[in-house]
C-alpha cells in the first residue's frame, strides 16, 4: 500500500461527536489495532503503519481524533479533556463491536493512549506509544510547575496563559508553520527567548530537512486550513484539568507496553519508566521527534516484531 492507497474515511457518531475513521484490514476482523496521533498531525501520520499492519493480519483503525481533520471541534475548551478524549477511543471500539484492542500513540496521541489505560484499562490489551513516555503525576498542577521551570513564553504555558494568541498566529502562517515543524536533522542551537511555535510559524527559513515529500506535507496544509488549530491546542489547555481528573486513578499501566523512543528527540527518556510500566520494552531509534515519519521502516519492524512475540505468548 502506498501512501495514496490511504483509505478513504467515514465518520462514525462517538461519544457525542463525529470522528473521521480511516479503517484498512477488514478481512482481519478480531484483531484491532487503534492509532492515535498527536499535534499537528492527522490519521495520515500513520500512512507507513498501516499497509504493514494490515500485512501482519491486523484491523487497523485510524481516527481523526476530535480537534483535526473533519472530526468534531467542539466550541468547550473542556470538551478535549482526557475524559473526553479517552471516552471517543471506548466508543469507537463500541461501534466496532471490540471489547479491547492494541493502542498506539504518537506524541500527544501517546498522552492518550496512557490516559486511557488508565481509565479504561480493561479496554486497552497492549501499548505502543512513541516519543512520549508515561508522565508519573506530581503533586503540582503541570502548568504551574512548567511555568516557573521554563517561564511563560514555554508553548505549552503560553496556549493556556495567552488563548487564542498562538491559535491565531498559526492559522495565518498555516503552510510556514508546518513546513518548518516538520523537519529532521536540525541544527544544534542555543535556546531563545520567544515562544517557540509562534517563532516557527513566522521563519522564513526552515532549519534542517524535510521529513515527508511536498505531497504528503500538502495533505496536512489543507486540512489545517480547512480547520484551524484551536482543537488541537485545546488539548493543552487541559493539561492541569487532566492532572485533577486522574488524581484518583490507579497509576500503574499493568498491559504489556513498548516504548519507542527517537534519540534525537527534544523529549527527555523516562528514567523510571518501569516503576509505573512494569511491564515495559524501550527501543531507541535514531531520529528525532516524528519517529513513525522518519524511520518508517524500522518503526514498522519493530512494532510487528513485538506484536508477533506476544501474539505467541
Amino acid at each position: 500500500m502506498s501512501t495514496f492507497d490511504f483509505p478513504q474515511p467515514v465518520r462514525i457518531p462517538v461519544n457525542g461527536v463525529y470522528l473521521e475513521v480511516f479503517e484498512a484490514g477488514v478481512e482481519n476482523s478480531g484483531k484491532p489495532i487503534v492509532l492515535c496521533h498527536g499535534w499537528p498531525e492527522l490519521a495520515y501520520s500513520w500512512r507507513h503503519q498501516v499497509p504493514a499492519l494490515v500485512a501482519a493480519g491486523y484491523h487497523v483503525i485510524v481516527p481523526n481524533q476530535r480537534g483535526f481533520g473533519n472530526s468534531s471541534r467542539p466550541s468547550e475548551v473542556t470538551d478535549f479533556d482526557i475524559e473526553h478524549l479517552a471516552g471517543d477511543l471506548v466508543a469507537l471500539l463500541d461501534h466496532f463491536g471490540y471489547d479491547a484492542a492494541t493502542f498506539v500513540g504518537h506524541d500527544w496521541g501517546a498522552m492518550v493512549v496512557w490516559g486511557l489505560a488508565l481509565l479504561h484499562p480493561h479496554r486497552v490489551t497492549r501499548v505502543i506509544n512513541l516519543s512520549l513516555p508515561y508522565v508519573e503525576r506530581g503533586e503540582t498542577a503541570p502548568i504551574e510547575l512548567m511555568e516557573s521551570y521554563l517561564g511563560s513564553d514555554y508553548y505549552f504555558v503560553h496556549f493556556n496563559r495567552q488563548p487564542g494568541v498562538a491559535d491565531a498566529v498559526l492559522d495565518q502562517n498555516t503552510s510556514r508553520f508546518l513546513r518548518n515543524l516538520y523537519r529532521k536533522n536540525e541544527p544544534a542551537g542555543v535556546s531563545q527567548p520567544g515562544m517557540s511555535m509562534i517563532d516557527l510559524a513566522i521563519a522564513e527559513i526552515p532549519l534542517g530537512e524535510p521529513i515527508m515529500s511536498d505531497s504528503d506535507l500538502a495533505v496536512f496544509v489543507s486540512s489545517f486550513e480547512a480547520s484551524g488549530f484551536t482543537g488541537g491546542i485545546n488539548w493543552y489547555r487541559n493539561v492541569d484539568r487532566n492532572w485533577r481528573l486522574l488524581a484518583s486513578a490507579d497509576p500503574i499501566i499493568r498491559q504489556p507496553a513498548l516504548m519507542i523512543y527517537g534519540d534525537r528527540d527534544s523529549i527527555p527518556k523516562s528514567e523510571n519508566l518501569a516503576h509505573f510500566v512494569p511491564d515495559v520494552d524501550v527501543v531507541s531509534l535514531d531520529c528525532g521527534h516524528w519517529i513513525q515519519e522518519e524511520l518508517p521502516d524500522d518503526v514498522n519492524r519493530v512494532i510487528v516484531s513485538w506484536l508477533e512475540q506476544h501474539d505467541a505468548l
